[in-house]
């Protein structure tokens, strides 16, 4: 009897135990059905969003090669009235380009005649300024002489030509006690001198001009040995 009683016990025992271990076992399922159901509902929504995303992306390139389609047509389409009117714009600026360099030859091509011509006149002057500077030097060398009036207005009249000629930018090349200069001397002979060195120049026995950056008449000089 007590043996019975003791099965009882250890049965009901029992029965309790698995009556509390399947409620935690049945919410230990719950548990994990819900987070697979949660873990299932973000991978949707991540599939959705990448879904979004390429459809975002394809449609932004189809409309970026639309775009594309469009400007090519749009200049394939071109009115011809603004083809006509840039190509005679085209035109009119290369016609100016071309006027404006035929302005500049012109330009330096006057100038370059006038130039020659303006040597030419000087060159014809030279002499008439050598006749006066003689002239003047001779009349300077005779001593106890009283000063003659007509020499006087010579100089004025010699000073008052080289001014003028200085105005046009035609001077005299310095020579006596420089280095001669092949570029602008002509010497014409050689002298030993103790005082001078080599390669100066001693004497100057005609003048020589510039006009401008040019050479008129180069000087004519008697160069130290």
């Amino acid at each position: 009897m007590k043996n019975k009683d003791k099965n009882k016990d250890r049965e009901t025992e029992t029965e309790e135990v698995k009556n509390t271990e399947k409620p935690e076992k049945e919410e230990e399922i719950r548990e994990s059905d819900s987070e697979a159901s949660e873990k299932e509902v973000k991978e949707t929504e991540q599939k959705e969003t990448d879904e979004e995303t390429e459809e975002k992306t394809s449609e932004e390139t189809s409309e970026n090669e639309g775009g594309d389609g469009a400007g090519t047509e749009k200049a394939e389409s071109k009115d011809p009235k603004d083809a006509k009117i840039e190509e005679l714009n085209d035109k009119v600026m290369r016609q100016m380009a071309e006027f404006d360099n035929f302005r500049k030859r012109t330009e330096k091509e006057k100038e370059q005649m006038f130039e020659v011509g303006a040597k030419s006149i000087i060159e014809k002057i030279l002499p008439i300024i050598d006749n006066f500077e003689r002239a003047l030097e001779m009349a300077g060398s005779e001593e106890g002489k009283e000063q003659d009036p007509f020499m006087d207005g010579m100089e004025k009249v010699y000073r008052q030509l080289m001014d003028e000629l200085e105005k046009v930018d035609v001077k005299p090349i310095e020579a006596v006690g420089k280095d001669f200069d092949p570029n602008l001397h002509n010497a014409v002979m050689q002298e030993e001198s103790e005082e001078v060195e080599s390669g100066k120049i001693i004497k100057e026995l005609q003048k020589g001009y510039m006009y401008r950056d040019s050479v008129v008449r180069h000087s004519m000089v008697s160069v130290a040995q």
